[in-house]
């Protein structure tokens, strides 16, 4: 008859009283790491020691379980199956050497669960990461925290899974980079002091993604990396399409709360954003088709904006979002440059939002030329230069204005711009000059 570990009776019979459901997963099944001399504490790198262990586990489909403490190791190479479990806040791995800490590639079902990563700060190359899974289908990586990454957090390439309830803290570049994602579930992270990006979600081409990116917190997303906007956002949105960015809470990044560029069908709902150094929210570039519903804007140089009808951005709804206290955050940014609340150029409805304290205008329809079929209905504005501005500049399409509430409009609270240069006075009293206009039913104070 087979001794069972100590270790495991003793977890197996805890278990066996406060859950029965769970005795026989954690009484009969797992491999203790220090089975293969890996020992917590130990000041010798164990990265072969960790291996044999972790290619044994993984052989039989069985999860391996480190005690807490310490264990120094790096380049640990994941095969398929592997399920590497710690303590949560107390297993901790330290990075030592190599490309990464933890990699798997071409391997399916991997779970990291209640483990810490310390990356020590030690310098990664860019496409890689302290966690670098690629071509992984039923990625679990949960309960775990990853400290000072030289580089990228967790890079994943062309996976399927989820990253949930894991804290990202200081890492020199992006906390959570997803590259060509085939549905990946991003939720419930606390993601603080990136250097460059907090979430990314890319594809190499404009394609369909799927991922989920939810109930995350994201504080302090610096651009230590410079550039006019691929750094600095909490969460960017490339080329992939289908994406749900829902009810993260955003708070501080140099730049943008969420930005969507280049992705067509996104939906971004919910989220609570504040202390923005650029726009807070965007929908830009080749897109088509965006949501961007029940959001809170508080403190930005922009709040929402959807553009590039140039570049063929367009359809749209700007729905049931609040927006306040937009205005020049950076020095150095031109007057002209910010303080509109929601600005929009083609194909898009905009409806029931509230704006209040706008430095530039309330919402702004169109700029120069590039308006076409905007719907501005049930809103209320409150206290910005102008209420409503839209382009009149030569070649400048159709706009309906409808049915809204403004008050403390200093400019008027319908006016008439060329570019950035407002050439009307109040078209809430009259806008017979502009036929391809539609304003009515304004209530204005």
């Amino acid at each position: 008859m087979r001794l069972m570990h100590r270790r495991h009776f003793i977890v197996g019979s805890i278990a066996t009283f406060a859950t029965p459901a769970l005795a026989a997963p954690l009484s009969h099944y797992g491999l203790d790491a220090a089975q293969f001399g890996v020992r917590p504490g130990a000041p010798d790198d164990q990265t072969a020691k960790l291996l044999r262990a972790i290619g044994e586990a993984a052989r039989t489909r069985t999860p391996l379980w480190l005690a807490p403490g310490v264990y120094r190791a790096g380049d640990l190479r994941l095969p398929a199956g592997t399920q590497l479990l710690g303590v949560r806040g107390a297993t901790q791995l330290i990075f030592t050497h190599g490309t990464s800490l933890i990699s798997a590639e071409h391997a399916d079902t991997i779970t990291l669960s209640g483990l810490t990563f310390d990356g020590g700060g030690q310098a990664l190359s860019e496409s890689r990461g302290l966690i670098y899974i690629a071509d992984v289908r039923g990625l679990r990586v949960t309960d775990c925290d990853i400290h000072n990454a030289g580089g990228n957090g967790i890079v994943l390439e062309q996976c399927a899974g989820a990253v949930t309830g894991t804290a990202i803290a200081d890492a020199a570049d992006t906390a959570l980079f997803a590259n060509n994602s085939r549905g990946l579930v991003l939720s419930s992270n606390t993601i603080r002091g990136s250097g460059n990006g907090g979430i990314r979600v890319w594809q190499n081409e404009k394609r369909q993604d799927g991922t989920i990116v939810a109930d995350n917190r994201i504080e302090n997303t610096l651009a230590r990396g410079g550039g006019d906007g691929q750094n600095g956002n909490a969460i960017n949105v490339f080329r992939a399409g289908n994406a749900i960015v829902r009810g993260n809470i955003i708070r501080q990044a140099a730049f943008t709360a969420v930005r969507g560029n280049s992705a067509s069908n996104i939906q971004i709902v919910g989220n609570n954003c504040s202390a923005l150094g650029e726009v807070a929210i965007y929908s830009e570039f080749e897109f088509e088709n965006a949501v961007i519903s029940d959001n809170v804007v508080d403190g930005a140089e922009n709040g929402i904006s959807v553009t590039n009808f140039k570049e063929g951005g367009h359809l749209a709804i700007v729905r049931g979002n609040i927006v306040r206290n937009v205005g020049v955050r950076r020095p150095g940014t031109p007057p002209e440059h910010a303080g509109v609340g929601i600005g929009v150029e083609a194909d898009t409805a905009v409806t029931g939002n509230t704006v209040e304290n706008a430095a530039r205008a309330g919402i702004q329809a169109g700029y120069g030329e590039y308006l076409r079929s905007v719907t501005i209905a049930g809103n209320v504005v409150r206290n910005a230069a102008a209420g409503i501005a839209v382009s009149v500049a030569p070649g400048a399409g159709n706009a309906a204005i409808t049915g809204n509430l403004i008050a403390g409009a200093k400019r008027g609270a319908i006016v008439g711009m060329e570019w950035d240069k407002q050439v009307t006075g109040d078209l809430a009293e009259d806008a017979s000059r502009y036929p391809q206009l539609t304003i009515a039913n304004n209530r204005t104070r």
